[in-house]
Parts: C-alpha cells; sequence; structure tokens
C-alpha cells in the first residue's frame, strides 16, 4: 500500500459514508442518527456542541490543507458563510462559550454537513493528485501568512504562523485530516453520552 492509499483509508474512516464510503465511519457513529435539535445540544458549558464539532474539523481541515499545504484557495470560499449562516473566517481557536452556544444556536446544519462533505471530497483530491515529491517539504511561511492576512486564524494569526511554518507538509496534513477529526469525533461520543441521546458507538 502506498502513502496515497493508505491515507485515504484512513481519511474515510474520519468522513461521511458519502465522501469515503465508509459506513462504519468515526463520522457516521459520531454524528448520525441524531436529530438537529440534539445536534444543538450543549449538556455543560465546559463541553461544545456536536454542530460546533462539526463546524471545527470541517474549518480547520480546510484553511490547514487548502491554504496552508496545498497553497490554494479554501472551499469555504464558494458562499460557505451565507449558505452556513456562519460569518466568522477562523476555525473557532480561543472562542467563549458564548460563542461556542452562538455558532450552535445560528449555523444551517444541513449546509454545514454540505460543507464538511465539500471539505472531504477537497483533500482527497489534493492527495489523490499528490505526486512523490508532494510528500516531501515543509509548510511554507508565505501560505499561512496569507491564511492568517484572511482572517483564518482569528486573533491568534501571529501565533499560528509561528507554529506552523516549517512543519513537515505530510505531519500537518495526517495531523489535521486525521489526528484532530478522530480527537473531536470521541470528543462527540462523550457530548451524546452526557446528553442523554447514545454514544453513537
Amino acid at each position: 500500500m502506498d502513502p496515497r492509499e493508505l491515507f485515504l483509508m484512513q481519511h474515510a474512516a474520519v468522513q461521511s459514508l458519502a465522501v469515503g464510503g465508509n459506513p462504519l465511519s468515526a463520522a457516521e457513529r459520531a454524528l448520525g442518527g441524531v436529530t438537529d435539535e440534539q445536534m444543538r445540544v450543549r449538556p455543560r458549558e465546559d463541553l461544545n456542541s456536536l454542530t460546533w464539532i462539526l463546524w471545527h474539523i470541517a474549518r480547520a481541515e480546510d484553511i490547514l490543507v487548502n491554504a496552508a499545504v496545498a497553497g490554494r484557495a479554501q472551499v469555504w470560499d464558494d458562499s460557505w458563510a451565507k449558505r452556513t449562516g456562519v460569518a466568522r473566517r477562523d476555525f473557532g481557536i480561543g472562542m467563549t462559550s458564548a460563542e461556542v452556544t452562538e455558532l450552535t444556536r445560528v449555523a444551517d446544519l444541513g449546509a454545514l454537513r454540505e460543507y464538511r462533505d465539500a471539505v472531504g471530497r477537497r483533500t482527497r483530491e489534493v492527495v489523490g493528485n499528490f505526486k512523490d515529491s508532494d510528500w516531501g517539504g515543509d509548510v511554507a511561511m508565505p501560505t499561512l501568512q496569507q491564511a492568517a492576512a484572511d482572517g483564518a486564524f482569528g486573533s491568534r494569526g501571529e501565533q499560528m504562523v509561528k507554529a506552523f511554518t516549517g512543519r513537515p507538509r505530510t505531519g500537518v496534513l495526517n495531523g489535521i485530516a486525521l489526528f484532530h477529526p478522530a480527537a473531536h469525533l470521541g470528543e462527540a461520543v462523550t457530548i451524546r453520552s452526557a446528553g442523554g441521546f447514545g454514544t453513537g458507538i
């Protein structure tokens, strides 16, 4: 199995059935089989909602795979702010509890699910077109600075540029498209359990 095949197989495990073709993916189990009302539940103030998690993992993958790794426009720029009803361009680091609640309230869940799928498909397209040389190299400062200027990192632009500049492209790709969503889908299980609507496992 080559790196591309391995990545795409693991990526399918954290994407919807429509994107990855895996009916037992962590995304299907954690974010499937719930009502829109349950998607908006925050069982405690120290927990996010499933809606926030869906938005956060989609935005993080969109920003860091497209803007940072691939040096191309984000999927978000295709009018997804208007479609989802979420105006902010970052991916939520440093959000207050009140901001999480407000995003949870206003987000159009149908559009948000479509956006998450569009991001997943774009990532698979990017990696599917990788040449052997694309697996090497580091994330360049100019692409991160442009993302920061576009509002991708909110008020933490300088910190994020510094944190990601020079990191191996493959490490950022795997970290943000595989490990990051897996961790938050685990968080979703906690939210479902605390909310009393099953774990999805």
